[in-house]
């Protein structure tokens, strides 16, 4: 059950942006398999009367816990960043959530789960986000210095391997390589970092892509050869993250007023799937929707949750999200987020 703690926020305001990790109501609305606004997801958020969270959304075990830990228990928001398809007002002033689930770096990326809103949408409806935020402030000098000052993060990745590269239904495998492919995918994400810093950002952490190759849903569909995951996936992702290391270095470089970091989502989750007795198999009931693997409409999930590293086939239960958000935030180990870990870049003037 979520046990929130509240405090004074240590940045005016947060966006966020990425895939279903940190999507909160973004996909909500659209015709797509990726979402997940009913039960059993949102089995253990609060409702009603309990905390502040008294929207009574049906909140997902993977549905934007991952963003919701990292503003409300350790960055300070007394609520979640609301999502962009519903956010209004002077909200916005506080941030908003852009994540839509099974988005890429890739525009193609995900065509089979239905609509997303891949990373470049979401860059634009930030700019739709500042257009208002300047009409609300007066004057764009007072957009840009509040701008300077939030917090952003992003995870993109993870689908373009398992929703692209990885999947039968695109030729991405046969006409690149790992190396390839790889180097495709941080060409295009380097211009759209580019883009949010020209947009304003200054304190940016980019979560890589976590193992995915040790996902139920990895493992079933492509069998392990004696393994304990798929080791040609994880391979593949580790060399977009070790690439995304060095964008960090160049645009660091390159940008000197500005902040990037790593968050080395791959170490983080490898380490915390040793604490959970069940790793292979989802605690919820896993229909076949789409190209989704997702839990079936109203079916009961298990109910020891906390022992389960794994919620659906392929997300992470909120047990595994409450560990990997505060590593993401506060570093319990140097090789946990490079160079500096997200408190330490909030902290930054």
């Amino acid at each position: 059950m979520l046990n929130l703690v509240y405090g004074e926020a240590q940045v005016p305001c947060y966006f966020i942006f990425g895939a279903s990790i940190f999507d909160n109501g973004n996909n909500n609305a659209l015709v797509t398999a990726a979402r997940a606004n009913y039960p059993p997801y949102g089995i253990d958020f609060p409702k009603g009367s309990t905390g502040r969270f008294t929207n009574g959304r049906n909140m997902g075990d993977l549905i934007g816990l991952l963003s919701l830990f990292l503003s409300a228990e350790h960055l300070g928001f007394d609520d979640y960043i609301p999502p962009f398809a519903s956010v209004n007002g002077q909200n916005i002033l506080k941030g908003v959530n852009y994540a839509s689930g099974s988005a890429g770096i890739l525009d193609n990326t995900a065509m089979q789960v239905g609509a997303r809103i891949g990373m470049n949408l979401q860059l634009r409806h930030h700019q739709t986000t500042i257009s208002s935020i300047e009409r609300i402030l007066g004057d764009r000098g007072s957009t840009s210095d509040l701008l300077n000052k939030c917090m952003y993060t992003v995870e993109v990745g993870n689908n373009d391997y398992i929703n692209n590269y990885f999947s039968k239904l695109y030729p991405t495998r046969r006409m690149y390589t790992p190396e390839q492919y790889a180097t495709l995918l941080i060409q295009q994400y380097s211009q759209q970092l580019k883009t949010l810093y020209n947009y304003g950002a200054r304190k940016i952490a980019l979560f890589g892509v976590p193992p995915y190759g040790c996902a139920p849903a990895m493992i079933a569909m492509h069998g392990t050869n004696g393994s304990s995951c798929v080791d040609f996936i994880n391979k593949a992702v580790q060399i977009f993250n070790a690439k995304l290391i060095l964008l960090v270095d160049e645009l660091n470089n390159n940008l000197r007023d500005a902040k990037f970091i790593y968050v080395n989502y791959y170490q983080i989750s490898s380490t915390v799937r040793t604490g959970f007795k069940v790793t292979n198999t989802s605690c919820c009931v896993v229909g076949k929707i789409a190209a989704v693997s997702i839990c079936s409409p109203f079916k009961t999930p298990c109910q020891n949750r906390s022992d389960y590293m794994y919620w659906d086939t392929l997300h992470t239960t909120e047990a595994a999200n409450v560990m990997i958000a505060a590593r993401s935030y506060s570093a319990q180990f140097p090789s946990d987020t490079y160079p500096i870990d997200i408190c330490r870049l909030a902290q930054l003037k």
